[in-house]
């Protein structure tokens, strides 16, 4: 590289002398010591001049930007980490900063596809783990009878109940997974309403009381509502996202209770689910939302669920335009909180659109 930007500043050099020597051997009174001075004087400063310019503005770059080439022919992006606040006002920079640039995003693009691949590895496994356990079930209560436990009747009702019990269980797993699907596909459109969340609410605790009984644990709100919350959301999917949450902190509560409460800000009601359960480690909180994750596999599994359900929570919140939150302390409890936008009930929707039809006659009148 320097071998060539020397040769290049040489004969340019070479050339310009030349030219000054020959223009200036035309002037009669120039010397042959002035013609001598004046080569040499051009021929220093185009050379100088040359080689700079080359050196440092063009040969430089030109291997800087081979080098970039080369790490990213080898698949090395370790050049990224340094960093590039060079000033672009150089053409061969510019254009080394668009490699550069262009490295960033191809390695962003690899590990984003690392990321994936290594979802879709765990996400496999994880799916035919959960699907292996009802179907073997199932099937070895089917064969057992099969080879002759049909004959007595009190076996056969009580393995037929264990293989209708644990393909049930499939069907719930295999409709979470396309209600997930769905969702995040886009295939089911959220139907925004005003509606009333305190009946919602109170829809999930009665449906889930008996369960709830069953450990000696206790649903409530958090103080009487007696006048109703309206919302502005999807009625239908909230009523799942809470039946959710509430059933989660039932299945992780060994003793004490859940409450549930709102709480309006700023034109949005927020909604929180608190438990007195088992709690969840911090460094487990970043992936509670994901498929299948569980914190403690061995009692998840006891528990019964398909490992779906805060997933699902996500997706149905993100399609509202908000997220799950999450407080938790272990051997304490957890709180789960959204927020939804504040609504309204039919008698100020009316009272609205009579406004509207007055102001639009007044515009009439005008």
């Amino acid at each position: 590289m320097l071998h060539n930007s020397r040769v290049v500043a040489l004969v340019l050099a070479t050339v310009v002398a030349a030219v000054t020597t020959a223009f200036l051997s035309l002037v009669p009174e120039v010397a042959a010591l002035g013609l001598l001075v004046a080569g040499l004087i051009s021929f220093a400063a185009t050379y100088l001049l040359v080689y700079v310019v080359f050196e440092f503005l063009v040969f430089r770059e030109i291997g800087e930007i081979y080098k970039v080439l080369n790490k990213m022919r080898k698949k090395d992006f370790s050049f990224i980490e340094e960093g590039n606040a060079e000033d672009v006002s150089n053409p061969l920079k510019k254009i080394n900063r668009e490699i550069y640039n262009y490295g960033i995003n191809r390695h962003k693009e690899i590990e984003d596809l690392k990321k994936l691949e290594a979802f879709r590895r765990e996400f496999l496994a994880d799916v035919s783990h959960e699907l292996k356990t009802p179907v073997f079930a199932a099937q070895g209560f089917v064969h057992t009878l099969l080879d002759g436990a049909a004959e007595d009747k009190k076996i056969r009702k009580k393995f037929l109940k264990r293989a209708a019990r644990s393909l049930d269980n499939l069907d719930v797993l295999i409709q979470d997974l396309l209600t997930l699907s769905q969702i995040e596909t886009g295939e089911i459109k959220m139907h925004f309403e005003h509606f009333n969340i305190v009946n919602t609410v109170s829809d999930v605790i009665d449906q889930l009381e008996n369960k709830a009984e069953r450990k000696d644990l206790l649903i409530r709100f958090d103080k009487p509502y007696k006048d109703p919350i309206f919302v502005y959301a999807d009625a239908e999917r909230i009523y799942r996202v809470v039946m959710n949450l509430v059933s989660n902190a039932i299945k992780y509560t060994d003793e004490g209770e859940i409450v549930v409460g709102f709480e309006i800000t700023d034109q949005k009601v927020e909604v929180a689910v608190k438990d007195t359960g088992v709690g969840i480690p911090p460094e487990h909180l970043k992936r509670i939302f994901e498929r299948f994750f569980r914190v403690d596999k061995s009692r998840s599994k006891e528990k019964g669920g398909t490992g779906l359900g805060l997933a699902i929570v996500k997706h149905i919140l993100e399609a509202h335009d908000s997220k799950v939150s999450v407080l938790s302390t272990v051997n304490k409890g957890s709180i789960f909180s959204f927020k939804l936008p504040i609504g309204q009930s039919t008698a100020e929707m009316e009272e609205d659109a009579r406004r509207e039809m007055e102001l639009m006659e007044e515009e009439e009148y005008d």
